[in-house]
C-alpha cells in the first residue's frame, strides 16, 4: 500500500492547527490532544538527534523548505524513525501563514519507495490550488480507496470515486495529478501491483497463473498488467517471482 502519511498543518507560531488521520495512526496522538501544542514537544525525546533538531530549526527560522530524518516518539513511548518534509505556506501577498509537514513511519516503509508528498520542490499556499483543501480531498480518498480495496474493482473509473467523494472529475484528476504525480489510472495500478506482490508469493495462490493473480487484484488485460509491473517495479512479474 501506500504508505500512512501524517500531515501536520501549524500556524506561523509553530503550534498545531490540524492534523489528519494517519498522524493519529502513527504517533497515537488524536487531534484533540495535539492542538495548539508545538510538533518537537509532543514527538521528540531522549534519543531524538540533536542535530536534526537544529537543521529543522534554522529551516523553519530561515522560512526555507527542509527534507530530512529525524527519531520520534508515539504515545506509548516507542521510538520511530520519521521521515518528514517540511514546507512554509504563504498567502497571495507572500507573507507566512502556516507551515505544513509530511511525516511517514521510516520503520514501516521501504526507502527506495517514491512518496511524491516528501518532494522538497512543492510550494504551498493558502489560497490556490495547492492549498489545504486539495490535500484533505486526496487524503480522504487514500483512505477512501484502501479501507475499501477499491483498486480491486476492474471497473473502478475516476467518475465513480468522484462520486463517492462528492466532487467533479475534473478537479480530483487535478488533486491527484499534483500530489501522486501520476494520472488517476496510474494511481490505482500502483494499488493493484502491490496487492499482486503480496498475493504472488502465497502459498494460497499457487494454483494461479500470474495473470489469473492479477485478475483478482483488479487488472482486465493481460499486456497492461505485465507493463505496469514492470513500470512500477523495474522487473517482469516472472522476474519478481524467481527473488
Amino acid at each position: 500500500m501506500i504508505p500512512n502519511i501524517a500531515v501536520i498543518l501549524t500556524n506561523a507560531q509553530k503550534r498545531i492547527l490540524w492534523v489528519n488521520d494517519d498522524f493519529t495512526h502513527i504517533t497515537g496522538y488524536s487531534l484533540p490532544e495535539v492542538v495548539g501544542k508545538s510538533p518537537g514537544g509532543i514527538l521528540q525525546g531522549p534519543n531524538t538527534e540533536p542535530e536534526a533538531i537544529n537543521q529543522i530549526r534554522q529551516g523553519l527560522a530561515n522560512e526555507l523548505p527542509f527534507r530530512g530524518e529525524i527519531t520520534n516518539y508515539r504515545k506509548n513511548g516507542e521510538e520511530y524513525l520519521c521521515r518528514l518534509v517540511i514546507h512554509p505556506v504563504y498567502d497571495e501577498s507572500q507573507n507566512l501563514t502556516n507551515f505544513i509537514a509530511f511525516e511517514v513511519d521510516g520503520n514501516a516503509v521501504e526507502t527506495e519507495l517514491p512518496i511524491p508528498l516528501l518532494n522538497l520542490e512543492e510550494k504551498y499556499s493558502s489560497s490556490s490550488l495547492k492549498g489545504m483543501e486539495e490535500l484533505r480531498l486526496y487524503l480522504r480518498m487514500k483512505q477512501t480507496i484502501e479501507e475499501e480495496s477499491l483498486f480491486l474493482d476492474p471497473n473502478l473509473s475516476l467518475r465513480s470515486v468522484a462520486d463517492r467523494l462528492s466532487t467533479n472529475t475534473k478537479y480530483l484528476s487535478q488533486v491527484v495529478n499534483h500530489n501522486a504525480k501520476c494520472n488517476f489510472q496510474q494511481f490505482i495500478n500502483f494499488y493493484r501491483v502491490i496487492e499482486v506482490k503480496e498475493k504472488i508469493k502465497d502459498p494460497k495462490f499457487y494454483n494461479l497463473t500470474l495473470f489469473g493473480i492479477a485478475r483478482q487484484c483488479g487488472f482486465k488485460n493481460k499486456s497492461t498488467f505485465y507493463k505496469v509491473f514492470k513500470e512500477v517495479t523495474g522487473m517482469t512479474p516472472r522476474k519478481y517471482l524467481k527473488q
